[in-house]
């Protein structure tokens, strides 16, 4: 089963290409017209007075290499199928074509391939009277044995820095020293959960579950080690740890975190601030990211490069640039709590009695801790078989804040205020907060005059308001709308509680639920099963008529 948007493999990189033609804002891309298999994307607005800046190498690594062609950066990228080299020919059509007099410099990323191809491209043109310099960026560390390290995000920070000094005008020599500068002063550390999925293959699935890779490249190549771990702060102090056994930490740092593809933006951040809480953080005085910069399509895994600063390497990469891909990076600065004024009860209640009122709340509570296995074996077929502990929850704590004589039973009005905020810290979900809302707005309305029955109803309004649910959805509106109606038309509790019985009743003939997690169910499985919220409301009011 295919795990990739594509519609054809060998059109999926035309096609990616032609879209960020499209999309780019400043409408200053184009791509060279030399037939299909030259794909090489570059400004239309180049000044060939100044050096030029080419890259490129597989696709599948965006928003590297074409997202960064533009003003600031590179004049032209030139990119290959899926992690695959392009070809002599091609980069040799880039270079003859953005290339004047002030020369071309070539940003290689080592890999065989590509220095291979690139190289045998600048001597052709050299060959052709082109001023042509390459500079190779090699700042993965995960293999320190290794004669020719690879590259990984590194690169960008060198397209960047190079970018700006053919910005200003300086000399082949000039751009090429800066570039290399910028290189050797790099260093980058991968890691992933898994290797990428390649359109039409099946996922290399070598890394275990809970298992991650230190140093995987970003072609799915084997790292260094395997961390028996995917903590996030586990695997940020085993990156961090090797970055910083490697480079000099002396002077101001800039680290740069690279999402490889499949990392959510939730994670990017959490991780951020697991590296700003290790040793290294203490030596880091910019950020980069997190973003995506150079991915691996959709690897699950990051890598974090380490660029030791100086002024024109600064000044480089904050300098505006007209490119898709890139993001200016922070200064850190330490982040201080805003003063927030702390929300607290704004209810004045009153302890007082009432006898009447005693005896009534006394037996919905009771009625509802004794209902409690019965109303959640009843949900257990509708729903996810809670209902019954949610409502004696609630009756448990007014219950006891009775016991404790701390209910305004002579005021009403405060009286389904402070249940309506008792309800919404002891019944949780959205059930809580929806009864809360019915007892809040109605003690209000009762404070404004309203008749008990009529502040109620007006309760009931709101939380169909804000629930959504109405009558024939099949909740406890069914049996809770009806019997405050009777009472609305001076009806006595008999008739209300008959009002509510037979809106539970009807409840069980409803064919579908309209809110609530019955909305999920078939009718086959709501047929015949009351809803176990109109049954507590059926319940509750029995329990009412009888006193």
């Amino acid at each position: 089963m295919s795990q990739f948007f594509y519609n054809a493999r060998a059109s999926v990189v035309d096609e990616a290409i032609a879209g960020l033609l499209h999309s780019t804002p400043w409408h200053n891309l184009g791509r060279l017209d030399a037939g299909d298999a030259i794909r090489v994307v570059a400004r239309n607005d180049w000044d060939k007075s100044r050096v030029a800046l080419i890259s490129g190498g597989g696709s599948g690594h965006e928003p590297a290499h074409a997202g960064f062609v533009g003003r600031g950066m590179l004049t032209a990228a030139v990119c290959g199928d899926i992690f695959a080299s392009p070809s002599v020919d091609a980069v040799l059509t880039a270079i003859i074509n953005v290339t004047g007099e002030a020369g071309c410099l070539l940003i290689v990323k080592n890999y065989t391939g590509d220095r291979l191809n690139f190289g045998l491209a600048a001597e052709k043109a050299k060959n052709l009277g082109y001023k042509v310099e390459m500079v190779l960026v090699q700042d993965d560390i995960a293999l320190p044995e290794n004669p020719q390290p690879r590259r990984i995000a590194g690169t960008v920070l060198v397209h960047k820095i190079a970018g700006h000094a053919a910005e200003l005008g300086q000399s082949l020599a000039q751009v090429k020293q800066m570039a290399q500068r910028a290189a050797d002063a790099s260093a980058t550390i991968g890691l992933a959960f898994s290797t990428c999925h390649l359109p039409g293959e099946p996922r290399d699935e070598r890394v275990k579950a809970g298992h991650s890779e230190l140093g995987m490249g970003i072609h799915g190549e084997p790292g260094v080690s395997t961390l028996a771990t995917q903590n996030s702060r586990e695997v940020i102090a085993a990156m961090t740890h090797t970055l910083a056994a490697k480079r000099p930490l002396n002077g101001q740092q800039l680290l740069m975190l690279n999402n490889l593809g499949g990392v959510s933006q939730l994670e990017l951040a959490q991780l951020t601030h697991e590296i700003l809480q290790t040793p290294l953080a203490q030596h880091v005085t910019h950020l980069l990211g997190p973003a995506t910069l150079v991915g691996a399509l959709d690897m699950k895994g990051i890598s974090l490069t380490l660029l030791q600063l100086e002024e024109a390497f600064l000044a480089a990469l904050e300098a505006p640039v007209e490119v898709v891909g890139w993001i200016k990076p922070v200064a850190l600065q330490p982040v201080a709590a805003l003063p927030a004024q702390k929300v607290t009860s704004q209810l004045q209640i009153t302890p007082s009695e009432h006898d009447a009122t005693r005896q009534g709340v006394g037996r919905i509570t009771a009625q509802l801790i004794a209902l409690e296995q019965e109303l959640n074996a009843l949900d257990a077929k509708v729903g996810d078989g809670d209902t019954g502990s949610t409502f004696a929850a609630a009756a448990r704590r007014i219950e006891q804040l009775a016991q404790q004589n701390q209910l305004p039973l002579a005021d009403h009005a405060q009286l389904l205020a402070l249940v309506g905020e008792e309800l919404a810290t002891v019944m949780g979900g959205s059930s809580g907060v929806l009864m809360s809302i019915l007892f809040t707005a109605a003690g209000q309305a009762l404070q404004q005059g309203e008749p008990l029955a009529q502040a109620l109803q007006h309760g009931l309004e709101q939380m169909k308001h804000y629930g959504g649910a109405q009558p024939g959805h099949r909740t406890l509106v069914d049996a809770l709308q009806p019997a405050l109606a009777a009472l609305v038309a001076g009806e006595p509790l008999a008739q209300a509680a008959a009002a509510a019985q037979r809106g539970a009743e009807a409840t069980a003939t409803m064919q579908s639920a309209k809110a609530g997690r019955s909305a999920y169910l078939s009718q086959h499985s709501l047929d015949g099963v009351k809803d176990p919220g109109a049954y507590a409301v059926e319940k509750v009011f029995a329990a009412l008529s009888k006193g």
